[in-house]
């Protein structure tokens, strides 16, 4: 069995799965899930991936993790390893990510193994594009106020365009770290996507739209999408999904929502800087993405 730590956002606990599914079709194995982090992490709207997309992937119980992969899963060893690299948790079977870039190590991890990581790039996954869009299929259909913005941006050249404050604003350190796309950015992006789509409309999304609306205005049509919060949030990425094309923040949010949309002319504008801390992980863009400073 191929086992997937998931943790973290929606955007994250994607492609945890998405690493894990494709390693696990290679081998022709089952996939599990390790959800147990949120069994004391509070922040985002917790685990999401069988409310949203209902997955029936089997979840784990710390006993059957601890049956099949020892001590080293326990919540202790994977603190130590996660804060220091040299604590003694080797193991064939215990995959840590080495480094937030792309990996090629993965395609020798065996068919029993478990997984711990970001895993952010679609070259994890790219033998199998089509079922881990199938997997992620939204469960619910869209009604009322979405609805009609679906209906809208199926109808017009739309543009998703994504600006997350939140939590990079309201935290010194996740600002510090993460940083926020530039308002220079934003217009490069909008000036090459105006230049490449005829009479584009452009829907902003964003956790701040009292913000945006009010500091965010353009020379196009433009509409600010609200009505998606708390645990409908994830309407937000299903709505980006339907927009014909795209303008990502550093975001693995707006990320997937570029990326589940699966039109073969899209156009994809992405940031050049994915932290302000440190470089931008190698791999992190489809290389049909166009990435600007």
């Amino acid at each position: 069995m191929i086992v997937t730590q998931i943790y973290g956002g929606l955007g994250n606990q994607m492609f945890q799965y998405a690493a894990g599914r494709a390693l696990s079709l290679a081998h022709q194995e089952a996939l599990g899930l390790d959800t147990s982090e949120f069994d004391s992490y509070a922040l985002h709207q917790g685990f999401e991936l069988t409310r949203v997309f209902g997955l029936n992937t089997p979840q784990l119980s710390r006993e059957q993790l601890r049956q099949s992969f020892g001590w080293r899963v326990l919540p202790l060893a994977q603190r130590l390893a996660a804060r220091w690299p040299h604590f003694p948790l080797a193991d064939q079977r215990m995959v840590l990510e080495p480094h937030l870039d792309y990996w090629p190590g993965m395609a020798n991890v065996p068919a029993h193994a478990y997984l711990r990581g970001y895993w952010q790039s679609d070259r994890y996954f790219q033998a199998c594009p089509d079922t881990i869009r199938a997997d992620f299929q939204f469960k619910d259909p869209l009604q009322g106020q979405a609805l009609a913005w679906a209906e809208h941006m199926q109808a017009v050249p739309s543009v998703s365009l994504h600006i997350r404050r939140g939590d990079y604003v309201a935290n010194p350190a996740t600002l510090a770290y993460h940083g926020m796309c530039s308002p220079d950015y934003y217009r490069q992006a909008v000036d090459a996507m105006a230049a490449q789509v005829n009479h584009p409309e452009f829907f902003v999304f964003s956790d701040d739209l009292p913000w945006a609306r009010e500091n965010f205005k353009l020379p196009y049509p433009v509409h600010y999408v609200d009505g998606n919060v708390g645990a409908a949030s994830y309407r937000d990425m299903q709505l980006m999904s339907l927009c014909r094309h795209h303008i990502i923040a550093n975001s693995s949010y707006s990320w997937w929502g570029a990326w589940l949309n699966a039109r073969a002319n899209k156009h994809v504008m992405a940031p050049a800087r994915w932290f302000a801390a440190r470089p931008t992980p190698e791999g992190l863009y489809p290389e049909t993405w166009t990435v600007l400073s």
